[in-house]
Order: C-alpha cells, then structure tokens, then sequence
C-alpha cells in the first residue's frame, strides 16, 4: 500500500520543515530535520537533532516502525501496512506481530483495547537504532535501558459490528513497534491518534509519523514537547541520576503552558493498585518470586489484563533491573511457543502473561501461577483471591487465585495491608494507593540491595593503589560467604522493619538471573570507573619529562596506548571529567611535537580509529 509524500490534513506548523527538506533534496544534498517545532523552548532542548539528522532518524529515535493489522478472511491476521516503507522486519517478526496484535477469540474484547506485547528480534539483524542516538542510553535508569533483544509492540484495537462485511465485524489494530519500554506513553500516543486513524485511514497515519520525525531525540532528564497531529504532550524521560521513587513532573506543571495539550506524569509506569487489587494480600510473596526470578504465569480474561500485570510485576522490584525475559502477552503461535512449554527440561526464568484457556493444560507443570479475573475499575475492589495448590488448577475457568507451593522467606507485613485497606475503605483513589504500594516495593527492594551495593563497594581497590604506569588493578572477587558474614551487622534490619529468613532470601537471590544481570552491570561499572581514575592518574604525570628518559620506540608506543586511552574513554562512555580528555590531548600534542619531523607526521596520521 503506497503512502507517499505529506498529508494535507496535517497541522500547519509542518509545512516549513518540509519545504527544507525538499530544497536539501533538490540540491543533492541529504535531507537534513532539525528541531521540533511546537514552542520556542525546543530549540534550545533540542540538543539530538540540533546536529542534523537524517530524513527519519528522529522517527528512529522513538519507534521502529507502525504497523497496521487486519483480519483477511482467507490469510486469518495480515500485516496491512508498515510505515515508514523502507522499516524492516522480517517473516518471523511479522508473524509475531500478527498473532500478538489481536486478542485471543475467546477473550471477547468488544469495543476499543489497548495491550502491549513484547517479542524477541530475530537474530543476525542489524540493531535499528542510530548509533548517534543510542548515547542517550547511558543516562537512564537501568531498568529503562534498551534491550537489543527484544521490541515492544504497542497495540490499539478495535472490534466493532459492522454488517457490511462478511464476518460481520470490523477488526483492526494500530500497533507502534519500538526498542523504549516506555508503556504510559506510547498508550497515550495512540490514544491520540488510534481512533481517527480507523476513521481517516494512510494519509492520517503518514501525518502521524511525519510528526514523530520532527520530535526532537529522547534524551533523559529534558523536558520534551511533543506534538502529534494537533496535540503537545509534555514529557520527561527519568535519569540514571534522580532519587528512586521521585516524579520530576510537579516542577513541570508550575508554569502554565496554554499550547500544552497533555502532560504525563509518567512515561513507563502502569497503575500498580489496579493491577496488584485482586492480590495484594501476597504482593510481598510475589515480589520475592520476581526478585528470584521465577517462573510465573498470569492468566487473565484479556490482553489488557494480562499486559498490565505482567508490566506490574516486572516493575514492583524498580530500581532493581528484572534481567530475565518477560512476556506481556503472549499466545500459542508465539514462535517461542515450544521453547517456553517443553515439559522435558524446568521450566525457564520468565513471565508470561496468557489469556487462552489451552494454557491451563499446556503450563500447568509451572512452579507459579497467578489466576485473575477481570480487573475492576479505579474504586472498586475485587474479593482478595487465596494462595491455593497448583494440583487444584484443572482448567482457565478455575476460580481466581495465587497457586504455588512456594513459602515465602520474609514475614508479611501487616502495617502495608492495613494502610491499602483503609484506603479502599475511605474510597483513596487508585493514583493515591499505586503511590504508597509503590513507595512500599521501593522500599523493600532498596533495603534488600543496600547491604550488597556495600559489599560490593568493598571489592573497589584503593584510589592509592591506581598506578599510572601500571594496568588498572582488578576488583576483588565477590565471595558469597564474606557477603553473608557482613549481614548481621549491616543488614537489612537496619532499614527494615520486616523480619524473616533475609538470609535464605540472599542465598537464592545470588543463584538467580537477576543477581548475575545486577553484578554484571555493578562490575563493568566500577572497571569503567578504575579505568576513568587510570585516566586521571596518567594526566598528573609530567609525560613530556617521561619521554625524555626513554626511547623513542617507547615513546611512540605511549602515544598510540594513549590514543587507545581516548578512543576507549569514548567508546566505553567512561566516566572521566572533560578536562582529563583535555589534558590527555595536551599531552599527545606535546609529546608528538618533540619527536623528529618524519615521526610527527606518522603520529598525527595515525587518527584514533
């Protein structure tokens, strides 16, 4: 389906651009976009496409592609349309998006539904975003870094009665494929843009994406403006930087701003209470099953359902990374299907979210199982399901219910129930108990990860014994024994109120994906930072002075290690200060001018490549 050149129904402050755009091209020259025009602080926010961007990179930045999924009565679901034309997926990745972009038939979603999804990226692919654009990466929290394994598809979807056609309904979904797991915000995207698409069909969408292109880039910590066919939506991507727990976006909201349109407190949370209400007399047994990264599956009535709650329980041990893999949505056709359902090994460390009853056969050799119901609206409560054997679960029409065997290691705490429970008592809104319930995981989690960020911090060599002419020194290698003799005195008791078996609960933790996924990403870290403290040692040094006790050949081989230096400080986003780099480039300078000419030229030739 051709969708060619610009949509006149589009806002008319997308007109200019173009005109830019078409001039580069007619010149021969590439098409250059540069910021996003929806206020005059854009420009100065704008630091991604203030270096002139390709024609679609900023569409890039934020999403892979769009796609649009029908139901043809002879091919069953059918990727319609993919836009940008030039985006690329392959058959299998298609495939996926075609069975995870519908709900299962059984799930009877009348109506407008939005869910998300989450696939694997085939192999041997090239990663889809731009490198110039992948920096901004290094500045988000953990748990909203880019995994390159993995799309998220964002799904509108619409099924409504319409006689006209043979099956006597249309049904079609929307669906943002991207690389950001931000979840609050493509759903807000599509609200905006979802239901007059259905109505205005191509060149409605073509619009749409043509103001994605102008948005400028997705950096952490900014306060971005971003329209979308008439709206702005004002947003701030959290950093690496911000204190856990914290919302940047009441600082936002000060100034009134009359051409803001939408203003989203949030660009990946879900709403916690809504989704832990049916269990959250076990919210603590299910933090620790993710935490320990267990299998678990959420079986519920639809994809939204399902979706959420997955996102939920994903997020309930935030700031903590879940490395495992997760499935929002995930059905029979999935080409993971076999690999996730095999009865011949243990089931693998992920979650799933399901809505087909064949799923009640198929799992039920699962350690873990969580049975909802439907998900009541913001107010009211569903009755609170009971912790039951797995044995008792037969079939999907089995009543709502938590079926494990699994015996949690740390003791319920009373005082958080009281507090959710009064709440709904006093009708607190469902925003206000998300907070608490939030507040309440946070803090859980950030007592557990304190005493092992200190152990950890232990293993750091001293600043004293950073050599210049030495290679960095090693960490120290973490000893699960020494970590567990540091507990009684630095434990979590010091900043939790909760007891139990901590000990027991640590033990398990170190054998678990999370834990390997967390010490990694600690120790490539703290060896960026020896290497960044490596950095400054060699700029105190009077390298000049160095080179004249030595050889030549010694000293072109300090040159080229120390341009290996830079190009790795870069590479590796080390955490030097810019005056080290300035300094190390004076050195170089120096050092270069007082070798013989025919030298010089060599070294200034050779660039850091």
């Amino acid at each position: 389906m051709a969708l060619r050149g610009l949509a006149a129904s589009g806002p008319s402050f997308r007109g200019p651009l173009d005109e830019a755009v078409a001039a580069a091209e007619e010149r021969g020259a590439p098409a250059v976009v540069v910021a996003a025009g929806g206020t005059p602080e854009d420009d100065e926010e704008d630091e991604g496409r203030g270096r002139g961007l390709l024609r679609w990179d900023g569409f890039s930045a934020w999403l892979h592609c769009v796609c649009v999924v029908g139901f043809d009565l002879e091919l069953g679901q059918a990727v319609e349309v993919i836009y940008p034309q030039h985006s690329k997926l392959t058959d299998k990745e298609k495939t996926n998006i075609c069975y995870l972009s519908f709900p299962d038939s059984n799930s009877g979603c009348l109506g407008d539904t939005q869910f998300c999804f989450r696939f694997r990226q085939s192999s041997g692919r090239r990663v889809s975003l731009h490198c110039l654009l992948d920096h901004y990466d290094k500045d988000l929290p953990v748990y909203l870094k880019k995994d390159p394994a993995y799309f998220y598809g964002y799904v509108y979807f619409r099924q409504v009665r319409d006689k006209s056609l043979k099956r006597g309904y249309f049904q079609k979904s929307l669906v943002l494929i991207s690389k950001l797991p931000y979840i609050h915000f493509f759903h807000t995207v599509l609200k905006q843009i979802a239901p007059e698409y259905f109505e205005k069909s191509e060149p409605y969408l073509e619009a749409a994406c043509n103001d994605v292109d102008r948005w400028p880039a997705p950096v952490p910590g900014k306060t971005l403006h971003l329209p979308i066919m008439g709206v702005v939506m004002k947003v701030r991507i959290p950093t690496c930087h911000d204190k856990p727990g914290t919302t940047q976006i009441a600082q936002l909201t000060q100034q009134a701003d009359t051409h803001i349109s939408v203003i989203l407190p949030t660009v990946h949370e879900v709403d916690l209470f809504r989704c832990f209400c049916p269990v959250f007399l076990h919210s603590q047994m299910l933090w620790e099953l993710v935490l320990l990264g267990e299998p678990l599956v959420v079986m519920a009535p639809s994809p939204s359902e399902s979706s959420e709650t997955v996102l939920a329980l994903v997020n309930c041990i935030s700031p903590l990374k879940y490395f495992s893999d997760f499935r929002p949505y995930f059905t029979i056709h999935d080409s993971e299907f076999k690999e996730y359902t095999t009865r011949t090994q243990a089931p693998p460390s992920v979650i799933l979210g399901v809505t087909n009853p064949f799923f009640a056969k198929t799992l039920q050799h699962w350690p873990h199982i969580i049975r909802i119901g439907d998900l009541k609206p913001a107010g009211e409560i569903p009755k609170q399901v009971k912790v039951k054997k797995l044995k008792n679960l037969k079939t999907l029409d089995s009543k709502p219910g938590v079926y494990t065997s699994y015996k949690p290691y740390l003791s319920r705490d009373e005082e958080i129930i009281k507090q959710l429970q009064k709440g709904v008592q006093q009708k607190r809104p469902s925003e206000a108990q998300s907070v608490i319930l939030r507040r309440y995981f946070l803090e859980l989690t950030q007592s557990f990860i304190i005493p092992l960020e200190r152990y950890v911090a232990s293993l750091m060599p001293l600043q004293k014994s950073i050599s210049p002419w030495k290679s960095p020194p090693q960490l120290r290698q973490f000893l699960p024994e020494e970590f567990m003799k540091t507990l009684e005195k630095t434990g979590p008791q010091l900043t939790s109120r909760i007891k139990g078996d901590w000990i027991g609960l640590y033990r398990h933790f170190l054998k678990s994906p999370n834990f390997d996924g967390w010490f990694k990403t600690r120790r490539k870290e703290m060896t960026q930072k020896l290497e960044a403290l490596h950095l400054e040692a060699l700029c105190e040094e009077d390298l000049l002075l160095w080179t004249q006790k030595h050889t030549e050949v010694e000293t072109v081989d300090l040159v080229l290690k120390l341009k290996n230096k830079m190009l790795q400080a870069d590479r590796e986003h080390l955490p030097v200060k810019p005056d080290t780099m300035e300094k190390l480039r004076t050195h170089i300078d120096a050092i270069i001018l007082a070798l013989p000419e025919d030298l010089q030229g060599i070294l200034l030739k050779t660039g850091m490549t």
